[in-house]
């Protein structure tokens, strides 16, 4: 195959122009404008619904939920745009009250975006590692974090799960560990848009959700990111430290320190295209792990991820595997340098942040699951632009690599 496959790239609707345009037909070029507040609306219309209409349907409920839908009032959450995902982490942070000295729990299997902002305060991180079935913050491991820190002193600030290659966490458990000790939660969705807990989009069950839209996610912005937040309210304070936390003074007047963490009108655009086929990219990342999964089914020494749950709905971001090396005849690096001889993008899943050099002295609570999962795992190709005859050259060259 001459053209390289890659894991995901950004598709684009050719609605984003028209928005673009807008933007500089009418000056709004900056940090605020009609394109921001048109996709902050779009994206809490987005998550505030408890399933996905389908069209074909008459608009009833199209989610494949086998265990039912969450039984709860209506959603409310706002969404404040920002420059990137870690702009989101950061202000909730800072919006909780963390501060120099701190402690805030965080997921240590995930990308160091999730953890960095901690460092931002002068906090400090601390990991706890998954359970292997969603690959996600282990429950139970939580809890005994949390009587630990509050044994030596340090009672933890707030807890940051997060939806590793999209797949929902067992947040229910989760939030239960969370009001027991009365620690706010603050979801890390970067990977997870779209996904969904018993029909729930997550980054909408703890104080805060964190959205994404780098240039690799399920809808991109070119760079951004958002915030859900709990209510207008908390909006509002997350807006006002976003833009230089500036006093309603006809001077400049500033008590606080602020940020420049304001998503331009211009990537909003770019952003409301994106909307309109957000139901599109997600069913076709659905749609490569049912074409993965059925050509895996029969090769000894592969295994697909998927949810091990049938109230959970995840998007499917990247597919990812496990690589059995007595069973496969290789291991998963041998696998990827194959692939990507055959012009094709896989990689490594994420190296736990207990890890990492720069986390060498951060408290860590492990059970041995992400370093386990880290020796034998690959991403595989899932984006919008991955089409069918890429899958069918994926797997091939998988299969035809089994010894």
């Amino acid at each position: 195959m001459a053209n390289r496959v890659y894991l995901c790239l950004a598709h684009m609707s050719g609605n984003e122009m028209r928005y673009i345009q807008e933007a500089f037909d009418t000056n709004w070029v900056v940090p605020l404008g009609p394109n921001v507040n048109g996709f902050e609306a779009d994206l809490e219309a987005f998550i505030n619904s408890r399933c996905h209409p389908d069209p074909i349907n008459g608009g009833q409920c199209a989610s494949t939920l086998q265990g039912g839908l969450r039984e709860a009032l209506p959603l409310n959450k706002k969404v404040v745009a920002l420059s990137a995902g870690t702009a989101a982490i950061h202000l909730a942070l800072v919006n909780l009250g963390v501060k120099a000295g701190d402690e805030v729990i965080c997921q240590s299997f995930t990308f160091a975006a999730s953890a960095n902002p901690v460092t931002y305060l002068g906090a400090t991180p601390v990991f706890v590692d998954s359970e292997a079935k969603t690959w996600n913050i282990d429950p139970n491991l939580l809890e005994d974090a949390i009587k630990d820190r509050i044994a030596k002193g340090k009672k933890p600030k707030a807890i940051i799960p997060v939806y590793l290659y999209g797949m929902p966490a067992y947040i229910d458990e989760i939030m239960e560990v969370a009001k027991r000790y009365n620690i706010p939660v603050l979801e890390d969705a970067a990977e997870g848009f779209g996904s969904r807990y018993r029909g729930q989009v997550v980054g909408t069950f703890g104080d805060y959700g964190v959205m994404s839209f780098n240039g690799n996610k399920m809808i991109t912005t070119s760079g951004g990111g958002a915030l859900i937040c709990p209510d207008e309210e908390a909006a509002k304070r997350i807006l006002f430290y976003a833009t230089q936390a500036r006093e309603p003074f006809p001077y400049y007047q500033h008590e606080h320190i602020g940020y420049n963490y304001r998503m331009s009108n211009i990537c909003a655009g770019i952003g409301r295209g994106q909307m309109t086929i957000v139901g599109d990219h997600l069913a076709h990342h659905i749609h490569t792990k049912d074409v993965y999964q059925e050509a895996f089914k029969d090769i000894d020494g592969i295994e697909l991820h998927v949810a091990p749950e049938d109230y959970m709905e995840p998007n499917y971001w990247l597919n990812t595997i496990t690589v059995e090396p007595e069973k496969f005849g290789m291991d998963y690096d041998q696998l990827r340098l194959i692939l990507d001889a055959a012009n094709i993008e896989s990689r490594p899943l994420w190296k736990p942040m207990h890890l990492q050099p720069v986390f060498k002295d951060a408290p860590a609570y492990v059970n041995g699951v992400s370093e386990e999962l880290f020796k034998k795992g690959l991403c595989l190709p899932s984006g919008p632009m991955v089409s069918d005859e890429d899958l069918a050259y994926i797997i091939e060259t998988i299969k035809t690599t089994k010894k």
